[in-house]
Formats: C-alpha cells, structure tokens, sequence
C-alpha cells in the first residue's frame, strides 16, 4: 500500500474530524460490518484510514484507497 502525502492526510482529517458520524460504503475485509452501517470516527492515522467506532461494535478502519465511507447528519 502507499502511504499518501501528508496534505492528503491533514484533508482527510479536516473531512472527518473526531466525532463526526459516517457510514459505510465499501469495505473489503471478510469481517466488515454490513453496507450501509453507521458510526462514529474516531480520527484518523498517518496512512490517511479513518478510524470508526462502529455502531455494531467493531472497530475496523475504513483503509485510504481501498475502503470507502460518506459522512452523514449534517
């Protein structure tokens, strides 16, 4: 996987701030929750993937190039 610029990170970060809710669009990993499942993020790391505290109780990162999710509630 290549790492993204650090720019591309400090956007992904103001996209989505710590707190802000999203769901779920693609995700490639057998233990993925549903399409379509909501939470909350909870930042994100210097390979640019969005850390989320699923509302099913996982905590699996949405992967920067790989894994796709949309903020939602505003």
């Amino acid at each position: 996987m290549k790492f993204p610029r650090r720019e591309t990170v400090e956007h992904i970060r103001q996209e989505y701030p710590v707190g802000c809710r999203v769901e779920l669009l693609r995700m490639d990993d057998p233990q993925a929750p549903p399409i379509g499942t909501k939470g909350t993020v909870r930042g994100v790391d210097d390979s640019g993937s969005v850390m989320v505290a699923w509302d099913t109780g996982g905590s699996l990162n949405v992967l920067f190039g790989v894994d796709k999710c949309r903020k939602v509630g505003e």
